[in-house]
């Protein structure tokens, strides 16, 4: 009783537009000190106590502290011309095929997800540039924004990623090989979404195609050769060893940093300290709702709530496969309702328990969950980064929504392959960590 109770009061909270980290701490909080729910024994003070202990120790780690960093070598990398560079150096590889200025939108944003980590950093950092740039060009907004969209949704796949970083930390699960889990699937998903903006713009006679010229590849290259080089030190710092996922993000704001103030020179240091307080507005808001999903975890462990699931799981009968598919379609229902952290946060506790059953492996899980959630990412109604591409393009919700529909089938055809076909997952943490 206590759990549904629990659940009801979230998301009563939630459709009332509270705060997410409000709506998942209160009720969790104001269960914990109401009469009844624990022993006459245990006293107030005592549970206060413990949930300022439970605040305390969500955050209390190392690993978090990528979280933040992340954030500023987005902001960096969106103001330090990183992104304009990238974009003009995919175009000159891919601007002769039908929707080459579409295609080239995706390579950038595969490129740049090996920076920053954030999904809605990179639709931004894209999306400021290639946008505009497609609809001179003759795409419709709502096409251009969806493909942006779909793109930036890669940026919490392809490593490093933040979403990874948390399921890490919760799971006690090596972040480095989640990264390398979600490296080849973060591929496939640039691959089809190239495939399908390419097929669309070929069928409907979207945008115009540019004349390959090696000429041209040589000098975009020359100007993003500083921009390229970022994936390759953060990525091959983690993924080599020499360096953890927290010092990897640090690794990104000097490189990010660097490149923006003294190669290309677009970043200007009088901005900094604009760029550093927002990104770590959207940081702290992100270590706030991961402190109160705590409470809400501690709670939730209390009532036994796995001991529940578990019976209740037991009581289908499922093979592991029917389970595991079963568990994916939750998970993209929770992710196209609810933000990624949230949503992170209060299901993973409880589904992590059940990769016994469905016999795959918890990285396998870990690349899979955040798969679905960036599926979330690019589906309405708190889609972020539909959002971040509707104010950019300036179009509605629903046109949006409509456009991004065949990227969102295929995306959902990838994670049927990646969940059913492990080596796609498993191959590179088996090669290099085991």
């Amino acid at each position: 009783m206590i759990i549904i109770l629990l659940f009801v009061l979230m998301f009563s909270l939630m459709a009332l537009g509270l705060p997410i980290a409000l709506a998942i701490g209160l009720p969790a909080i104001g269960l914990i000190v109401t009469p009844g729910v624990f022993p006459d024994v245990v006293t107030v003070a005592a549970l206060g106590q413990t949930i300022v202990q439970q605040l305390f120790s969500g955050v209390d780690s190392f690993d978090l502290l990528a979280v933040p960093l992340f954030m500023i070598a987005g902001a960096l990398m969106e103001h330090g011309g990183i992104s304009r560079r990238l974009i003009d150096f995919a175009n000159s590889l891919v601007g002769w095929a039908p929707g080459g200025l579409a295609a080239a939108a995706i390579v950038a944003s595969m490129i740049i997800a090996g920076i920053s980590g954030s999904a809605a950093a990179d639709t931004a950092a894209i999306g400021a540039v290639v946008i505009p740039a497609m609809i001179r060009q003759g795409y419709p907004a709502p096409f251009a924004a969806a493909v942006v969209a779909a793109g930036g949704a890669i940026g919490i796949i392809i490593p490093p990623s933040i979403p990874m970083v948390i399921f890490g930390f919760m799971t006690n699960i090596s972040t480095s090989q989640l990264f390398a889990g979600g490296l080849m699937v973060g591929l496939l998903l640039g691959v089809s979404f190239i495939t399908v903006a390419v097929w669309i713009s070929w069928h409907k006679g979207y945008g115009q195609r540019t004349p390959f010229c090696w000429r041209e590849v040589a000098t975009t290259g020359r100007s993003a050769l500083w921009s390229l080089g970022a994936p390759v030190v953060v990525l091959g710092g983690i993924l080599s060893g020499i360096v953890t996922v927290t010092e990897a993000a640090a690794l990104a704001v000097f490189y990010a940093l660097l490149v923006g103030t003294v190669i290309n020179r677009e970043l200007a240091w009088k901005s900094l300290p604009q760029l550093i307080i927002k990104s770590q507005v959207a940081a702290a808001g992100i270590l706030f709702i991961i402190a109160m999903a705590k409470v809400f975890g501690w709670l939730l462990a209390m009532q036994q709530g796995a001991q529940l699931l578990d019976g209740f799981v037991n009581s289908l009968s499922l093979p592991p496969v029917g389970l595991l598919l079963l568990v994916m379609g939750l998970l993209l229902l929770v992710g196209c309702v609810m933000e990624t952290t949230a949503a992170l946060l209060l299901v993973v506790p409880v589904l992590a328990l059940l990769t016994p059953q469905m016999m795959i492996d918890p990285v396998q899980f870990g690349v899979l969950v955040v798969m679905n959630l960036a599926i979330g990412m690019m589906t309405p109604p708190v889609g972020i980064c539909l959002f971040v591409s509707c104010g950019i393009a300036n179009v509605s919700l629903g046109k949006i929504s409509r456009a991004v529909v065949p990227l969102v089938v295929v995306a959902m055809l990838d994670l049927l392959i990646a969940a059913l076909w492990s080596p796609l997952t498993m191959w590179l943490p088996t090669l290099i960590y085991r």
